[in-house]
């Protein structure tokens, strides 16, 4: 008994140390970036306010989300807190400014979370649709995937190919040096993860996973896992030469050992250090590799944060 007491100790020790670490880098080194002033006038179309004839796909940073549809998730106040890692509905995070949308599906099509379910994927595809009606300019890109340890739904590529038809942008590898002008009215980038059934073929109406790369460490230390992303993050290639999206995903995730639990204050540790994160991409020489950027609980300057240095790019300032 005292041998685990003391090893909780421990780990909250080298919690507060590695918090400590990132706060410490950031008196130092400061969070500036080029675009880091920069601040869209509406977020909901901050795509339609950048040069369209100039904003090709691979100079985006996607402001993303991670676990996207778990705002309805499990029990309130009981096992809500250990899998909610967003409190807005998918429509709002996409007014919000959120591009990359991370879907995980169980067998009757339930948006899940480990064993913990939510609302259908109609709930999901009804905002983007919405969205997407209210809007002229804006490309997502959504991630749909079983989660582990679960079943494929049935016939879910032949579902998502009927209920976003005349949105989706078929797989096409020239795309990514395509200006988003020449790719509307096409609105929808669908990347589908099956578990057991075969992936989506290339050139065809959806995605595969060859085309949404990352480096997840299950960690919930955060200077750890900030060191991680950027060491994997250096070792890309740069996004003109890049033919998938590759993403960073600016979270921690609790630990079964850990006597904090719940994902907000968890994920909180690194959360707030987005800035610093491009920050330091740019002054490692790798700001011309971020992509695809992640989070839990996202907030408008995160969002801004991205578009700043998409905004950055297409100005030639990065």
């Amino acid at each position: 008994m005292l041998s685990f007491f003391s090893n909780q100790i421990d780990r909250q020790k080298d919690v507060s140390n590695e918090e400590k670490t990132l706060t410490d880098l950031e008196k130092s080194d400061g969070s500036h970036f080029p675009g880091d002033d920069y601040r869209p006038s509406d977020r909901k179309n901050w795509m339609a306010g950048l040069t369209l004839e100039k904003l090709t796909l691979n100079k985006i940073v996607w402001p993303g989300t991670h676990d996207s549809a778990t705002n309805d998730i499990g029990i309130p106040l009981i096992s809500r807190p250990l899998a909610e890692c967003q409190t807005l509905s998918i429509y709002e995070q996409l007014v919000l400014g959120t591009r990359v949308l991370d879907i995980r599906v169980q067998e009757d099509r339930q948006i899940c979370h480990g064993i913990l379910t939510s609302y259908d994927v109609d709930v999901v595809i009804d905002d983007v649709i919405r969205f997407l009606s209210e809007t002229h300019s804006e490309i997502v890109i959504l991630e749909i995937r079983t989660e582990f340890g679960h079943k494929d739904p049935p016939e879910f590529e032949t579902y998502l190919a009927d209920k976003l038809g005349q949105f989706l942008i078929h797989q096409d590898d020239n795309l990514f040096n395509k200006p988003v002008s020449e790719i509307l009215p096409k609105r929808v980038i669908c990347i589908w993860k099956p578990r057991e059934s075969p992936k989506p073929s290339r050139g065809g109406i959806l995605w595969n996973s060859d085309y949404l790369k990352d480096n997840w460490i299950d960690t919930d230390l955060p200077w750890t896992k900030f060191q991680s992303n950027l060491k994997h993050l250096s070792e890309q290639q740069p996004i003109s030469s890049r033919k998938f999206f590759y993403r960073v995903e600016n979270t921690v995730t609790p630990q079964a050992d850990n006597p904090v639990v719940w994902v907000k204050p968890v994920t909180d540790r690194i959360r707030k250090h987005a800035r610093l994160f491009i920050s330091q991409c740019v002054s490692k020489g790798c700001g011309d590799k971020l992509q695809i950027l992640s989070t839990d609980f996202i907030e408008g300057d995160f969002v801004d944060a991205c578009v700043g240095l998409t905004h950055a790019r297409i100005e030639g300032k990065i």
